[in-house]
């Protein structure tokens, strides 16, 4: 049953058969500082009629997200009752917990509310979309500076130049309301033409298929909409491996990089492994050559423990 093989590696109880019911996956109590590891693997069992894009957005996961943790599994015919693995722990990117921090390869945003006097600090997450090869989502920090409604939608000569080609003539703009590629709410980023925002195509979200835009599903993008506040800072990163600790060890989470992401410096997995070093040296920990390496291989999005 090769779709078992990440179990080996979780750490005691991070496995909990669930029924196909959803679940609030999307929010965590924030871990105490120094700790970064949020979440949990869960385990459903398909129904006939389910793909795992239909289980994908029960659990708050992405298409990549839920594919990558099932190698051995159909991913358009999963089969009555096949087990699969809901990856829903998580090492939280190495950037402040503050708004909103997007992390492009894993295809995943963060959201840190600030919470009211004696409320617990959270962090929401959900998985999205972002660009393609040839619109790649900028990086950087900016911060929402507008939020719309029903926002209308005027596509840019670039796109509508790319639709004509395949015989699709799009107009200047787009009314808001069903059938707007830009979904029912946007937050728009203080990046020129770039807006968080949710879609009309439910089942590209996961997936990097956007002209460069971030996409969530239309319920996600609802909640967000209504918990962010105009001026909250948006921090976009690449961060394809991140490592974490979770009590007296040291895990990295590893997804495929986006080399059109790449300025032209180090990569982000030879700075990964000069920071895992790093932080095993500032611990006093000894670490597993083997599973760091493991980890890299598999690029599957689910934390390794990498620490004797």
């Amino acid at each position: 049953m090769p779709h078992f093989r990440s179990l080996r590696r979780l750490f005691c109880a991070a496995a909990v058969l669930l029924s196909s019911l959803p679940v609030s996956a999307e929010t965590f109590a924030l871990p105490p500082p120094g700790q970064d590891l949020v979440g949990e693997v869960r385990i459903t069992r398909a129904r006939q009629s389910d793909t795992l894009l239909d289980i994908a957005r029960v659990f708050n996961l992405g298409y990549e997200e839920i594919v990558r943790a099932n190698p051995g599994v159909d991913r358009w015919l999963p089969g009555q009752d096949t087990h699969v693995i809901l990856p829903n722990l998580l090492i939280l990117p190495d950037a402040p917990r503050d708004g909103i921090v997007l992390n492009v390869p894993e295809m995943r945003l963060y959201y840190y509310p600030k919470p009211g006097q004696g409320e617990t600090p959270v962090v929401i997450t959900h998985p999205v979309s972002v660009g393609r090869m040839d619109w790649k989502t900028p990086l950087g920090k900016t911060r929402v500076i507008q939020k719309q409604a029903d926002p209308p939608w005027y596509p840019p000569a670039s796109i509508k130049a790319e639709h004509a080609q395949n015989g699709d003539i799009l107009p200047d703009m787009v009314p808001g309301g069903p059938g707007n590629p830009l979904g029912r709410f946007a937050l728009r980023l203080g990046i020129p033409g770039y807006l968080i925002h949710g879609t009309n195509k439910e089942y590209g979200i996961g997936m990097q298929v956007t002209h460069g835009c971030v996409r969530l599903y239309p319920e996600d993008i609802e909640r967000l909409y209504s918990l962010v506040e105009v001026g909250t800072p948006v921090y976009i990163i690449n961060q394809p491996v991140k490592v974490g600790r979770h009590f007296d060890g040291l895990y990295i989470e590893a997804h495929p990089a986006m080399n059109e992401l790449s300025d032209g410096s180090s990569s982000p997995q030879a700075l990964t492994l000069l920071n895992i070093a790093a932080t095993a040296e500032q611990l006093s920990t000894e670490l597993n050559p083997s599973a760091v390496q493991l980890a890299l291989q598999q690029s599957d999005g689910i934390p390794l423990r990498i620490s004797h």
